[in-house]
């Protein structure tokens, strides 16, 4: 789509770190936004931000976890607005945690947040987008889901599965005027990143860390305009390195290990871990 002014979309997550940065770049592009948010923290300070973003800003609370509100986020759109010509699929959920320590509720909320909401949502609205014969998806992934690094298995599994989901959509809807793309982000400076930088007092290693996050939200509104596969959002060039580990995995795993991605995922679950136990003892 090259002129999104005065089209719908929907961003999930947009109460966290790099959503309220997507929102900011979609209403500078003139769209109507529907704004959902998990009702945690930060919701109060969307709304404010929404009503200065543009005047067909709202805002939705939904619980991704379930089908049933996933269903009610698109049918609002569609009350208010019409029609849903892009989705945004950025909301995410993630455990820095050893696997066996995880529960299984945490392990099924990553995927039906992460994963499962993100499929609902696109085919709640596919329909539309066909019969209108133009609309697009964008599916917020991470390098995570590419190198799969240390206490971080729900949360790259789920973000490789969006990576594949977004080009099975491109082949099974090229030539129908919709499309999706993937855009995955290195660590960026807002959100989970930062929560962790400040529990753990430590940085990610430097050829993967320092995305800002208005970056990001720029790159979606490229992949929309361009129509462009995959945005891989990093500081360094880092497909290079993808390539190589795709050719020889051993010495993928060999390269993440010595950038120090894995050490600092080990860090996070450390201190992760801490403050659970910190909560047990309190």
């Amino acid at each position: 789509m090259k002129d999104l002014g005065g089209k719908t979309a929907v961003l999930t997550g947009a109460n966290g770190g790099l959503g309220i940065h997507m929102a900011r770049a979609l209403a500078k592009e003139k769209m109507n936004l529907l704004l959902v948010a998990y009702p945690e923290s930060g919701v109060e300070m969307l709304r404010t931000t929404a009503a200065t973003l543009c005047p067909q800003a709202e805002v939705i609370l939904a619980d991704l976890r379930l089908p049933s509100e996933c269903a009610q986020v698109v049918r609002h759109a569609e009350q208010l607005f019409g029609s849903v010509d892009l989705l945004v699929n950025n909301a995410g959920m993630e455990f820095s945690s050893l696997y066996h320590e995880l529960s299984e509720a945490q392990v099924l909320d990553v995927l039906a947040v992460n994963l499962g909401a993100s499929m609902l949502l696109a085919r709640r609205v596919l329909a539309g987008m066909v019969e209108r014969k133009s609309g697009h998806i964008v599916n917020i992934s991470s390098l995570a889901g590419k190198g799969g690094p240390a206490c971080q298995e729900p949360y790259a599994a789920t973000k490789a599965a969006l990576t594949a989901f977004t080009f099975s959509l491109r082949a099974t809807y090229r030539g129908t005027g919709v499309s999706a793309s993937v855009v995955c982000p290195g660590f960026v400076e807002a959100g989970i990143y930062a929560r962790t930088k400040t529990r753990t007092r430590r940085s990610a290693p430097r050829m993967l860390a320092g995305n800002l996050p208005e970056r990001v939200a720029r790159a979606v509104v490229k992949a929309v305009r361009h129509d462009v596969p995959e945005l891989i959002v990093n500081r360094f060039p880092i497909r290079p390195m993808l390539v190589l580990s795709a050719l020889s995995p051993t010495l993928g795993e060999w390269v993440t290990d010595f950038l120090g991605v894995n050490d600092f995922f080990r860090s996070a679950a450390a201190a992760e871990r801490q403050v659970r136990d910190l909560e047990i003892v309190a």
